[in-house]
């Protein structure tokens, strides 16, 4: 399992605990060891000679963006690859995605429909597929409602990035009446930025966070989200994966795209 991240985001994202956890689940049943090492764009050529020298039976790529010089490597490598996620445009890899647009979708159409107008972003990543397909079904959805020049703040799905985000949005929108986080991480950051600010959830100002972590039930309100299934998603690609190391089945290259949830609690 290969995550294209700094190394203390796996311990700091409970995206990725959920994702390890089950993945070695089903790994355990079938009696395939899993090993996780992270992997930068920085760090790419110190990660791929292991990879690629043989005692490898099969990698699960997880957070690929642009063309990660990995991710590029392990297409044209034969070795069985499955990414978890969308891979960059231009990269042929199999991969289980979830549906991220529609899960902006439905994350504006609730906001649109409790009557908020002065709404503002804090997204992910703009190279990361899944944030892209999160801010553009996000977008696309005002757009259709009228709402064009919706204010961005951009972050890295952590803490610091959604207090700064949240920042950013209150001077840029002083009379901002909703925000949609891409991560629950950062949705719980900004719920704390609003309140510094004397901002009241949702009386105020409504948010919407993307991932349903079990954080989401603990933050006070208790965070409004889009629900991605982590754990069906892990175990769905693991299983595709260990298909392709094990025979020539041409339906290991299917791609399933898994439906998202919107969770609506007291933070809208």
């Amino acid at each position: 399992m290969v995550v294209c991240e700094p190394a203390h985001r796996l311990f700091t994202e409970p995206f990725y605990a959920r994702m390890i956890t089950a993945v070695e689940e089903v790994l355990t049943g079938h009696g395939v060891p899993l090993a996780v090492m992270t992997a930068t764009a920085a760090t790419s050529t110190i990660a791929t000679p292991p990879l690629v020298a043989g005692g490898i039976d099969g990698v699960l790529l997880i957070g690929a963006r642009d063309r990660h010089p990995l991710a590029v490597t392990l297409a044209a490598s034969g070795i069985p690859v499955r990414s978890a996620g969308r891979p960059p445009d231009g990269i042929d890899l199999p991969h289980v995605d979830m549906d991220n647009r529609d899960g902006g979708r439905q994350a504006a159409e609730h906001l649109l429909l409790g009557g908020r107008r002065s709404i503002g972003v804090i997204a992910g990543p703009p190279a990361l597929p899944a944030a892209r397909d999160r801010l553009d079904g996000f977008l696309q959805t005002l757009a259709l409602a009228g709402m064009t020049g919706v204010p961005v703040a951009y972050g890295d799905f952590g803490h610091a990035s959604g207090v700064h985000g949240m920042q950013w949005l209150l001077r840029r929108m002083p009379h901002i009446d909703a925000v949609f986080a891409a991560s629950d991480v950062m949705a719980a950051a900004a719920l704390q930025t609003l309140r510094r600010a004397g901002r009241r959830v949702p009386e105020d100002v409504a948010v919407v966070g993307f991932g349903d972590s079990p954080a989401s039930r603990r933050t006070s309100p208790p965070l409004t989200t889009v629900r991605q299934p982590v754990e069906d998603f892990a175990a769905l690609a693991t299983r595709l994966l260990l298909l392709s190391m094990r025979s020539a089945d041409t339906t290991s290259r299917n791609n399933p795209v898994l439906p998202t949830e919107l969770v609506v609690r007291e933070s809208s």
